[in-house]
């Protein structure tokens, strides 16, 4: 089990990471076939979501316990650091979808911490034991 500060930076970087990626797919995706920028905050939805459950799922896998919560503490990093760039770099006022924004990357953090100590828990335990009766 390792420490939940280091757990939660690791799955920041992969959801930033995994963002990133998605990114520059969506933008060769826009350049070289005949989708229309309309279709981008779709894109950018399904990135956010597939980064934030990943980002989750290896928080929870490193810490071992509490998937949930470290997943969200993982969603909440992401969202002030989304937040920040937002607001320091593009002017961006809050606004309600922010607060929606807000929920939706805790919740999917936490689905993916609970999935990450899931698979962790299921992979540890004895095979061919019987339960007692």
């Amino acid at each position: 089990m390792r420490s939940a500060s280091t757990s939660v930076l690791t799955g920041l970087l992969y959801t930033l990471g995994l963002v990133l990626i998605g990114a520059l797919l969506a933008t060769f995706l826009l350049s070289f076939t005949n989708l229309r920028e309309s279709s981008l905050p779709y894109f950018t939805y399904v990135i956010n979501a597939i980064g934030l459950l990943i980002g989750g799922y290896v928080t929870g896998r490193r810490c071992g316990g509490k998937g949930w919560y470290y997943g969200g503490l993982t969603g909440l990093t992401y969202f002030i650091v989304v937040l920040l760039i937002g607001f320091l770099g593009f002017d961006a006022p809050m606004q309600w979808g922010t607060l929606l924004f807000l929920v939706g990357a805790f919740v999917l953090a936490g689905l993916g911490g609970i999935l990450g100590v899931n698979s962790i828990n299921s992979s540890h335990k004895p095979k061919g034991i019987k339960p007692r009766r």
